[in-house]
């Protein structure tokens, strides 16, 4: 189970950096973001999350806020999988966890 994860969290920072990285590119490189090599690539990373957060978010929310839905979504379950791996390991010993 803690194999599992582990790649549960590694998926999860993966995707919150290209969303991070998506959206600080975006503010430096303005209206001209589209054409940007890296920000199509993040976007390519980061767009099963989107699509993922639009679909279980309600349709009230915009599509422009959903990719901060995505981000928040991942940074719980990001959270969620970190303190499951922390109470794992105080319970089986942290010498097991390595």
């Amino acid at each position: 189970m803690l194999t599992a994860s582990l790649y549960i969290k590694l998926i999860a920072e993966i995707a919150l950096m290209a969303l991070l990285g998506q959206w600080v590119l975006g503010l430096l490189a303005g209206a001209r973001k589209h054409q940007n090599f890296f920000y199509q690539a993040l976007s390519a990373i980061g767009r099963p999350f989107v699509w993922l957060a639009r679909q279980l978010s309600p349709r009230v929310v915009l599509d422009q806020h959903v990719p901060l839905v995505a981000f928040l979504l991942l940074a719980f379950v990001w959270l969620a999988v970190t303190l499951y791996r922390i109470q794992t390991c105080i319970q089986i010993g942290v010498e097991l966890c390595r």
